[in-house]
């Protein structure tokens, strides 16, 4: 604990999309909560959307220019090089300038420079890793890291044995109560009816083009059944279902670009239908949601499905590959609304999957490494 005493500084690096960037603001949250004299500085992707929401939540963030590299040849690719030495460049400076006592990695571009850097100059360092199926940046990271951080059983086929700590991923801090006056707040808060089944659909941080179309689909069939909906669409699909919903006149479905307050949304919600990243995963897990996953087939070795699996095989969740979803989702969605035995086997069994205080679990590993 001394070290606490001595102002201890944190750098979190990594983003890209909510599903790395949520568990990194909950990771500096608990951090915080531990000692509010930390100092934290996350360090991201210049453009992504970690330059966005981390300042939304109270930290400073520097932006490097490193992206992904494309598997198929694209022009990006000739600029790949230059922008990840450029990235390195500035990674050591960024080090060399805040000094961190340690350095955590969630993944994500931003983090591979980083965490690198902190590597050869023999800073203390941990990696936390959201999937059943490693992201190739922390593969590549594992044996240089002092510590790896897992959400699933097994990942031993990826990192050294003696590094792996189980923690769970963090979610939000303010899903870990949705009861009692959220929902209240919930029905005032998104403007819509108490009284009424509630579909939540949320296609990750980023959007989902096949839900939303899948949904877009089914419009009828919701508004028939007189079921309410509350969609998150992504910012790239929102101007085209504001204008196909309200083309039918139907109060009870609100669609939204982005929903912050997650909270709000899960305690209204009877049923989710979602990707199945991992942080999303877990969440519905602590609310202890019945959903229908939809895994994304445009991920690193398949990952989401891998993901989706853990829930589907524990008879916690429904799962419908993204290629049946257009046909299959909203009648699914509508079969098990009315299906209040399945609702509670599933809400039963995600919960029995929840890994709670994942957050501070992870802070105990940070500060055993300091």
């Amino acid at each position: 604990m001394s070290a606490l005493k001595q102002n201890l500084k944190v750098i979190i690096s990594g983003g890209g999309t909510g599903g790395h960037i949520f568990p990194a603001i909950s990771i500096a949250n608990a951090l915080k909560q531990k000692d509010n004299n930390v100092e934290i500085l996350f360090v991201g992707a210049e453009g992504k959307m970690e330059m966005e929401k981390v300042p939304a939540a109270g930290y400073k963030i520097i932006g490097l220019p490193v992206r992904g590299f494309q598997r198929r040849f694209t022009f990006q690719n000739i600029s790949f090089f230059y922008k990840l030495i450029v990235s390195m460049i500035r990674a050591r400076k960024i080090i060399s300038t805040f000094k961190p006592n340690v350095v955590v990695g969630v993944g994500g571009f931003a983090s591979g420079p980083i965490l690198r850097a902190a590597t050869k100059m023999r800073i203390p360092t941990l990696i936390q890793e959201q999937n059943s199926y490693a992201g190739v940046t922390n593969k590549i990271l594992a044996n240089k890291v002092n510590k790896v951080c897992v959400a699933y059983e097994n990942m031993e086929r990826f990192f050294p044995k003696n590094k792996i700590v189980f923690t769970g991923n963090p979610v939000r801090q303010n899903l870990n109560d949705i009861t009692g006056k959220k929902r209240e707040e919930a029905i005032y808060h998104f403007g819509i009816q108490g009284n009424k089944k509630t579909i939540l659909v949320i296609g990750g941080s980023l959007g989902a083009r096949t839900i939303n179309k899948s949904i877009e689909n089914g419009l009828s069939k919701i508004i028939e059944h007189k079921f309410q909906l509350l969609w998150q669409t992504g910012k790239d699909y929102f101007t085209d279902a504001k204008r196909v919903v309200d083309g039918y006149k139907y109060n009870d479905i609100k669609v939204l670009d982005f929903i912050s307050r997650m909270d709000l949304a899960y305690s209204v919600a009877d049923i989710v239908i979602s990707r199945a990243g991992a942080s999303t995963i877990s969440e519905l897990c602590i609310v202890k949601k019945p959903a229908i996953l939809v895994p994304s087939p445009n991920v690193a070795e398949d990952h989401q499905t891998k993901n989706a699996m853990a829930l589907f095989n524990n008879d916690a969740a429904m799962m419908i590959p993204d290629a049946e979803a257009p046909i299959k989702l909203v009648d699914e969605a509508i079969r098990l609304l009315n299906d209040e035995f399945l609702i509670n086997v599933y809400r039963e069994n995600c919960g029995k999957m929840a890994v709670a205080n994942s957050a501070e679990k992870i802070v105990n590993e940070i500060l055993l490494l300091v």
